[in-house]
């Protein structure tokens, strides 16, 4: 009866609902290839918003897969936490960019579409995700975070915006000390993890999901199966967004910081908004990790694959007009945390405001 019990518990059929949402978005994709043959607008988006969902669902799953077989394997949750889960989170935005990257000989703007992904990415989740989060509950945030994380986080970004802005191509040398960087982070918060384990594992404790008894092959076969939907789903994703972009005449930067960003995004969101209902502040932690992650390891493997060059159709608003107004979206969220070292909800609804009005720029810009 026990087992009964476990096999039926509340994370197995988490697991088990994901399976069968990852399925149906798969069979719909495939569904929606064949529905048409001139690849109708209509249809394009239809599966750009089902790639999403895909890309989405099945990087949660691997995810899961990764943190159940750390876990079996004696990891502790604090190492899990830094590694393991920080790169799960941003693993839609690696692979969006990695394909698009692999594109970009073939593609013309499918390098636009990949770094205006990343800062679209990092703006979405600083501006929009924390101010959705902050607005639902007022948060504490940690000194500690300001004086570590979040000025790493504006380094990486204004480093990432700097190298690209030298020439208007993101070097494979350069992606190289991007990725080398975040490695060092990494590396150095490990040496640190006993002193960051006093001030944040109880913190962090709590809203890590506890694994089941499943089996080391059963975590394994998550993973796999997790990160070749994510594979499949990012190229798709990648390869509709470039033509829906060429159908409307809509600049690649654009769908890349507006679609593709927000969507890559919703795992942030989904563990921002847990953690904050707790009222604790682990959803600006887990935010401020993800926007290191992006403008380091993302766009550096991605353009390790292959140099990413902003195109003459991008008619500066990379540079002009995305680019500036991420810094500015990270600074405003840095000046709210370090006021009194909590956001209040009028500080959230001030930095999704702000999010809304780049919106409108960009559109009236584009």
């Amino acid at each position: 009866m026990e087992q009964k019990d476990e096999l039926m518990g509340i994370p197995q059929l988490i697991h088990f609902n994901a399976m069968l949402i990852t399925g149906a978005l798969f069979i719909g994709i495939l569904l929606a290839e064949y529905m048409t043959a001139d690849n109708s607008k209509f249809i394009m988006a239809l599966i750009l918003l089902l790639s999403l969902g895909l890309l989405v669902t099945s990087a949660d799953f691997f995810i899961e897969g990764a943190k159940g077989l750390a876990r079996r394997a004696g990891i502790a949750e604090i190492v899990i936490g830094l590694t393991i889960v920080s790169i799960g989170t941003s693993l839609p935005e690696i692979l969006v960019t990695s394909s698009a990257a692999l594109d970009a000989s073939n593609t013309p703007g499918s390098a636009d579409f990949a770094i205006g992904s990343i800062l679209g990415s990092v703006l979405v989740q600083i501006t929009l995700i924390l101010g959705i989060v902050v607005m639902t509950k007022s948060v504490k945030v940690r000194p500690s975070w300001l004086n570590r994380d979040g000025v790493i986080m504006l380094l990486s970004v204004m480093l990432l915006i700097f190298f690209v802005w030298t020439d208007g191509t993101l070097e494979r040398w350069e992606g190289a000390i991007l990725s080398a960087l975040y490695v060092t982070y990494i590396v150095w918060l490990l040496m640190k993890r006993e002193a960051i384990r006093l001030e944040e594992v109880e913190d962090a404790g709590e809203y890590e999901i506890k694994g089941s008894n499943w089996s080391s092959a059963a975590y394994t076969i998550m993973i796999i199966v997790g990160l070749g939907f994510a594979i499949y789903a990012a190229n798709i994703l990648v390869d509709k967004a470039c033509h829906l972009a060429l159908e409307l005449d809509v600049p690649h930067s654009v769908v890349g910081t507006t679609v593709s960003g927000i969507g890559t995004s919703l795992p942030e969101l989904t563990i921002a908004l847990m953690a904050a209902q707790r009222s604790k502040g682990v959803a600006i932690g887990t935010l401020i990790g993800s926007n290191i992650t992006d403008p380091l390891l993302s766009i550096g493997i991605a353009s390790m694959i292959h140099p990413l060059s902003i195109s003459e159709k991008d008619n500066g608003l990379t540079m002009e007009i995305i680019a500036p107004a991420t810094v500015l979206g990270v600074l405003l969220a840095l000046i709210f945390m370090r006021r009194s070292y909590r956001f209040e909800r009028w500080e959230g609804a001030c930095l999704a405001l702000f999010y809304l009005v780049f919106l409108v720029v960009l559109q009236l810009n584009r």
